[in-house]
């Protein structure tokens, strides 16, 4: 890697998460207590940034209405409709040590971000989250279309990133420095904004470790196979050609790494803690 490590001396937020939000007034109050709950568990500055993409609903006014706490939770606006726009935006704006995105169903459960900054700070540019993790337990209620829709996207994919097993789960953590170098030049807007994101990362020999998750498939995806499949797949096929001439630097091979059993040790251990 030739991005340098961030220097924890000048860090104030260690860790931020990105929550983009499209007309999410219902989901958001629940979401913000869970996220709270589980950064306030990490010992270590934390924050949680929503991003509120031109949504028509009290989106803004949950998050702005949201109470006071040790975790501080931020508004902020991204008029360009699309989840990767809105992720770009939270992301550009952080100036976090580590910085992540998760969605707004928490349909990853999150009960395992000490693990998660504890791979980070122990030397991993990015922890993503897949379900496709033989440790992973995925509660899925998808249509037969959709499940094999998924597996024709993850063929496609293949062409781009290489060595990531599952791209699309919305759970995923970056050293600060790095991501914002990697969204910076962001094309790509709508679901498949994770492919570019992630075959970026591959090109500059990120170290990237995959992890299990607790997903359900929460009801209310604002994915529609019908109306966002192909635009998928024109989406990968566009990033493709953007990043054909860009070299795949040399990097360590993903490790799938099982949650252990115990992780009371993570945060201080990795020496994130006053």
């Amino acid at each position: 890697m030739e991005v340098s490590p961030p220097d924890a001396a000048t860090d104030h937020t260690v860790l931020e998460i990105v929550v983009p939000a499209f007309n999410e007034e219902h989901r958001l109050p629940d979401t913000l207590v869970g996220l709270r709950r589980a950064l306030g568990e990490l010992g270590v500055p934390c924050r949680v940034t929503v991003v509120d993409n031109a949504s028509i609903d009290d989106t803004a006014g949950i998050v702005a209405g949201a109470p006071s706490g040790a975790v501080p939770i931020r508004l902020l606006h991204c008029a360009e409709r699309g989840k990767g726009y809105a992720v770009r935006s939270g992301v550009l704006a952080s100036d976090a040590r580590y910085v992540g995105f998760c969605d707004a169903d928490l349909a990853t459960s999150v009960d395992d971000l000490e693990q998660v900054l504890t791979l980070l700070a122990g030397g991993a540019d990015a922890v993503v989250g897949s379900r496709a993790h033989p440790d992973s337990v995925v509660e899925e209620r998808h249509s037969p279309l959709r499940r094999w829709g998924a597996v024709a996207f993850r063929g496609a994919v293949r062409q781009v990133v290489r060595t990531v097993s599952e791209t699309q789960c919305g759970y995923k953590f970056f050293r600060g420095d790095l991501a914002r170098r990697v969204f910076e030049p962001l094309c790509c807007g709508g679901f498949a904004f994770d492919v570019e994101v992630l075959g970026r990362m591959e090109r500059l020999g990120a170290r990237v470790v995959e992890i299990p998750v607790n997903w359900v498939d929460v009801p209310g995806s604002r994915f529609s196979t019908v109306r966002h499949g192909w635009q998928s797949f024109f989406d990968v096929a566009s990033i493709a050609w953007r990043l054909r001439r860009v070299e795949i630097a040399p990097a360590l091979p993903i490790v799938g790494l099982p949650l252990p059993q115990d992780v009371t040790g993570g945060a201080a251990a990795a020496g994130l803690r006053p």
